[in-house]
């Protein structure tokens, strides 16, 4: 499984700003992840299959990258699927300045619902914390957390802060910094923006 997952990420190394607001040294083009869906289902397929345990009514993912997985990953388990759009300007600035929303109409579906919010990659982990943030005000039940990749510790840390489990196929180290403390920026390293996609 982590061979076949690796095979599937573009990563690329350098300076970069994320979704999240912090710098980074990796970044992942997961825009090319769903390139070929029958690659990706097998990984999806083993994740819902450790889901499974949980007895989800529902699955959540984040749009784009995430929700595909979380599509795959509900049609496994055969429980409904929702998503969230981003949407930025709605906080100022800083770090966690993009929310995540589930569409109006899908709202009211989710009270009551046992739901794992589904993502491809995990870093600094800006559209799962805005995801589980707008599924409780949706009045779901947020039984976990799961992803094909967690970069670092953030996941770890966000899912034992909100009592869930948390799944993942691979995990590996990663750096991240808020733009006062990178050491990257303070050795004069170009800053690259990747139009603010999602956090790789």
């Amino acid at each position: 499984m982590r061979k076949q997952l690796a095979d599937l990420l573009s990563a690329r190394d350098g300076h970069f700003l994320l979704e999240s607001g912090h710098h980074g040294e990796l970044w992942l083009d997961l825009e090319l992840l769903c390139l070929h869906p029958e690659r990706v289902q097998p990984l999806a397929a083993e994740l819902a299959r450790r889901l499974a345990r949980l007895q989800p009514s529902a699955i959540c993912g984040p749009l784009i990258e995430g929700a595909f997985i979380g599509l795959m990953v509900a049609a496994a388990l055969r429980v409904e699927f929702f998503y969230t759009e981003r949407i930025t300007g709605t906080t100022s600035g800083g770090l966690y300045s993009v929310d995540y929303r589930v569409p109006k109409p899908l709202r009211t579906g989710l009270q009551g619902q046992r739901v794992i919010v589904v993502n491809d990659v995990i870093n600094a982990g800006s559209s799962v914390r805005g995801t589980v943030s707008d599924l409780a005000e949706c009045g779901a039940d947020v039984i976990g957390i799961a992803s094909l990749l967690v970069l670092g510790d953030w996941a770890a840390r966000f899912a034992r802060d909100e009592g869930t489990g948390l799944e993942a196929l691979d995990s590996r180290p990663n750096r991240l910094w808020t733009p006062a403390d990178c050491p990257l920026c303070a050795s004069g390293v170009p800053l690259v923006d990747n139009a603010l996609a999602a956090d790789p």
